[in-house]
């Protein structure tokens, strides 16, 4: 577990002030591989809350005192600490994420040796944007080339895998529609989660939502096919009729087609592709409401635990008929929902002989949704070496799974 300490105390921390309301913290740290020639940032926005100041701003959204029995341990579900921004007017909360991600985007490219007219794609995964066109507003605010290939992707925490599947897995790819893997072949393609998860739930009444998410955002650099060789993977969709884990839409969606699949693919311009799925909305029109922890282990473990499992007997066979059998997987980047789900999940898949290190990385950020896995591989990435093969598990609200392997490196 991480020493308990804010994300801004970490050493080497690049602190800022954004200049909307009245300034709000902002600190990334950016990360590079040499020997894989893989970089990316990392970071949050919003004052520092640690576990036990949470619960009087939680109080304070929520309208009333947080009752003992409705106090979650979090430091039991591995969060320590995670920021947020105090209530904004929409202006500013768009400004604000207009400039983090911004700013996001142009600290990945810096990382990894680009120019920002070098970027020929960018895939971001956000569950809840502030705006309908927010990636390709910051795309053109940051300085990326008008006719580059921008996807917004809205799949609740597995947004940002999602995102990384499509650039690499080109049996993704529906009729009729761009191969986006076969277009971003050898390509320099910046892949992310940004989360302004403060401004989301800042007025929902769901008391488990108000002390788990919070804000943050990662991006990585990505050459498919050379920094990044597809192995294997798989995507998964099972409505969440129950409503568990309920959220509102803020992007475009038709709505469900019983025939169809949940996830709608829409070409808004000429280089905007969004990928939308369908979610079980709340029915007092709040941003979230769910089920509690429990509610969370049940929805998302059993599931989740077949799709890695499927993944990893077909990544099996293939090391087998590469006649490399012995290769084993290096690390998992899994979303970091809550330790015990990860806990549980790892448990299930060791019962059913299959093990990999799965790290708990992001006890100072709290469940931050799609930007998760991000943040997650890039403190991991120092570790990683050339030729690595490495597991990406995403789930999120909907429900959505994306799980796939890679090797990392030019290896």
């Amino acid at each position: 577990m991480d020493i308990p300490q804010s994300f801004f105390d970490l050493p080497n921390i690049n602190k800022e002030i954004i200049q909307v309301a009245s300034g709000i913290p902002f600190g990334f740290s950016s990360v590079y591989n040499s020997k894989l020639g893989i970089g990316g940032v990392y970071g949050t926005w919003g004052e520092s809350y640690d576990n036990l100041r949470l619960r009087d701003l939680v109080a304070q959204r929520y309208g009333e005192p947080l009752e003992d029995e409705d106090t979650m341990n979090l430091s039991e579900l591995g969060f320590l600490s995670r920021h947020h921004i105090p209530t904004l007017d929409k202006p500013e909360d768009v400004e604000l994420e207009m400039q983090v991600g911004t700013r996001m985007l142009q600290e990945a490219a810096r990382a990894n040796g680009w120019r920002i007219d070098e970027v020929q794609a960018v895939l971001i995964g956000v569950g809840g944007p502030v705006i309908p066109d927010y990636v390709e507003q910051i795309c053109r605010r940051a300085g990326i080339p008008e006719n580059a290939l921008k996807v917004s992707v809205h799949k609740a925490c597995d947004s940002s895998v999602a995102g990384l599947h499509l650039a690499l897995n080109p049996a993704l790819a529906r009729k009729g529609q761009v191969n986006m893997a076969e277009e971003l072949l050898g390509k320099k393609v910046l892949v992310g989660g940004i989360e302004g998860l403060s401004r989301f739930t800042s007025h929902s009444h769901d008391k488990y939502a108000l002390q788990l998410f919070a804000n943050a955002a990662g991006v990585i650099g990505v050459i498919p096919g050379e920094t990044f060789k597809f192995l294997v993977g798989r995507e998964h969709e099972a409505f969440d009729g129950e409503g568990v884990l309920a959220i509102r839409m803020y992007y475009p969606h038709p709505g469900k087609n019983e025939s169809e699949s949940l996830v709608e693919v829409t070409q808004e311009n000429s280089s905007h592709i969004r990928v939308a799925g369908l979610m079980h909305e709340p029915k007092d029109g709040s941003p979230i409401t769910m089920a509690g922890p429990m509610g969370m282990v049940k929805l998302f473990v059993r599931t989740g635990v077949k799709v890695v499992t499927d993944v990893f007997y077909e990544y099996a066979e293939l090391m087998q008929r590469l006649g490399t059998p012995e290769k084993q997987l290096a690390v998992g980047i899994v979303h970091h929902a809550n330790y015990k789900i990860n806990q549980l999940k790892a448990k299930q898949l060791q019962n059913a002989g299959i093990e990999f290190p799965m790290p708990w990385l992001l006890s100072d950020f709290g469940n931050v949704s799609a930007a998760s896995n991000m943040i997650a591989f890039l403190r991991q990435l120092p570790k990683i070496n050339p030729g690595d093969n490495v597991l990406f598990d995403g789930f999120g609200a909907g429900t959505y799974y994306d799980v796939l392997a890679v090797t990392l490196g030019n290896a």
